[in-house]
């Protein structure tokens, strides 16, 4: 008996081990995902459709949200330079030293150990490109992006261009491969032509990382006239805002029907956010129910609107509420990449994977968001939020019912999304528990990178 048991269970030893080897060749021969990740500038809470905006027109942009996952709790930091040094390192800023704006010949920027994403994908064999805004550093040639791990550039080393002459305080902002370029056009209009040229001229023979860092929706606010007649019924400043945003909702359209065009729709990642929340809340932008915008640590200065799109591998018409930050995408898309996150600097960033394609919990016990300002910082954990060392503020059409304790304010997001109850003081148990997990959270941080002139850390 057992002479005829022996190769049956051979035999069965040999077909379960070739399924298994099988399988796994099978996902290695799986073609890697293009990504392409978008970044907008300045842009409101609720400007856009998917998140409950009626005002302004974002039909591409809401196309692409509700064929995938919306993330109701994404977390950035207050202006722009430090969320880039975050999405690009997968680190906060308190162990990038990036807390302030990168100005035009200051001399710093992103430091020089940090691995990029764009280096980190090119090393799993990615063919890599930034097109638009970059402000992580210039004074050096080493701090150009494309001695930052991307392939090619193109767009704007810095911010606060003029859309048509690309100029900011009379120097021409505009390159291509981080030489000095003179395309003339709307700034958008450029920045999406080159994104889809970059698609339509790859090397087919690799996955794509393309890097969109929209300068629109910030300041200078213009636009060309045409894109102004849908809104007569706005007025001033949110009238032209609204119209920038039209005009890049368009573009991204036309980026997303060049991927179209190449049949790479299917097999692409794509990602929307915001850089941080929207200036000047209820007369530019509209945060929705968020307290204050741009620049604070309340919600509408760090929460954006954002999204993940891939048919069939991320749910589409759904909606997180877990809080994540954009630090998550670093391990990511390295992951999804199948790259490597060895490196010498760790990684603050959690994979979010589960929580876009399973309905897991956020994979952070608290999450840190820091101020411009040294030590000024704020941790989420749960529903709970403890602010240190941000003012009031103006409040914008969100004011406080209640003027917070500038030291320490305390909310419950769960039933006060609009922070307009500061309990601290009536809640004393709670405030030392947050206080010990800030704490805990910047016990490890590093003086800022900033070397340039005073008052370069003002929000730009």
């Amino acid at each position: 008996m057992r002479l005829i048991l022996k190769p049956i269970f051979f035999l069965a030893w040999c077909v379960i081990s070739y399924s298994s080897i099988a399988q796994a060749a099978e996902e290695t021969l799986k073609p890697k995902p293009n990504i392409v990740y978008i970044l907008a500038d300045d842009m409101g809470y609720a400007d856009a459709g998917f998140n409950g905006g009626k005002e302004i027109k974002t039909p591409h942009l809401d196309r692409l949200a509700k064929a995938g996952t919306i993330l109701r709790s994404f977390y950035v930091q207050p202006v722009c330079s430090p969320t880039r040094a975050s999405l690009m390192t997968g680190r906060y800023v308190t162990h990038t030293g990036v807390y302030s704006v990168v100005k035009p010949t200051t001399p710093w920027g992103l430091p020089l150990e940090e691995r990029t994403l764009a280096q980190a994908l090119r090393e799993a064999g990615y063919e890599t490109a930034i097109s638009g805004k970059w402000h992580l550093g210039e004074f050096q040639p080493a701090y150009l992006p494309t001695k930052r791990g991307f392939d090619h550039q193109y767009g704007l080393w810095f911010g606060a261009i003029d859309y048509f002459t690309h100029q900011r305080d009379g120097v021409l902002d505009w390159h291509k491969n981080d030489e000095p370029c003179k395309d003339e056009g709307y700034a958008t209009h450029l920045i999406a032509k080159e994104a889809s040229r970059m698609i339509r001229e790859r090397n087919p023979s690799k996955p794509l990382f393309l890097y969109l860092p929209f300068n629109a929706v910030h300041g200078p606010l213009q636009v060309p006239e045409s894109y102004l007649a849908p809104y007569e019924n706005l007025t001033g400043k949110r009238k032209t805002y609204a119209g920038m945003l039209a005009a890049m909702d368009e573009a991204i359209g036309h980026v997303v029907a060049a991927l179209e065009e190449k049949q790479m729709l299917e097999n692409t990642l794509i990602v929307f956010s915001s850089d941080n929340g929207g200036p000047s809340p209820g007369t530019v932008t509209d945060n929705g129910s968020l307290r204050e915008g741009k620049g604070t640590l309340y919600e509408g200065g760090v929460r954006v609107c954002a999204f993940a799109s891939w048919p069939g591998h991320i749910p589409a018409g759904k909606i997180v509420e877990e809080p994540i930050h954009i630090i998550d995408w670093y391990p990511t898309l390295i992951a999804l990449a199948g790259g490597s996150l060895k490196q010498p600097l760790p990684v603050d960033g959690k994979d979010l994977w589960s929580v876009l394609t399973q309905g897991a919990k956020s994979p952070h016990e608290a999450l840190l968001l820091h101020s411009t300002s040294f030590g000024k910082a704020a941790a989420r954990v749960g529903d709970w939020k403890l602010i240190h060392g941000q003012d009031a503020g103006k409040g914008g059409k969100k004011k406080a019912a209640v003027k917070p304790n500038n030291e320490y304010q305390l909310y419950n997001l769960s039933n006060d999304i609009g922070e307009t109850k500061n309990l601290a003081t009536s809640n004393p148990e709670k405030l030392a528990e947050m206080k010990v997990v800030l704490q805990h959270l910047l016990k490890d941080a590093v003086p800022s990178g900033e070397k340039g002139p005073a008052g370069a850390d003002k929000e730009e």
